[in-house]
């Protein structure tokens, strides 16, 4: 779970930034005091974006791990 969950976190940041990449001299004239290609700031949200999803596929997978497998077997 955690596996798969973390792959498509590393998916969607890569071609987000890709996209924010493409984009930046677009919006390059509503950024005020940060440079449009920053690279402390596509860190920051590479490292938030990474710590959200870290703890959103943590979650199930913890609680997949603690349920015994007859029980999940008999529930199908």
């Amino acid at each position: 779970i955690m596996k798969e969950g973390l792959l498509l976190t590393a998916g969607g940041v890569v071609l987000g930034l890709l996209a924010a990449t493409l984009v930046t001299q677009v919006v390059a004239s509503f950024l005020f005091g940060v440079a449009p290609l920053d690279p402390l700031t596509f860190a920051a949200v590479v490292a938030f974006v990474a710590v959200i999803a870290l703890i959103a596929t943590a979650v199930p997978a913890a609680r997949a791990a603690g349920t015994k497998p007859a029980t999940a077997l008999r529930a199908e």
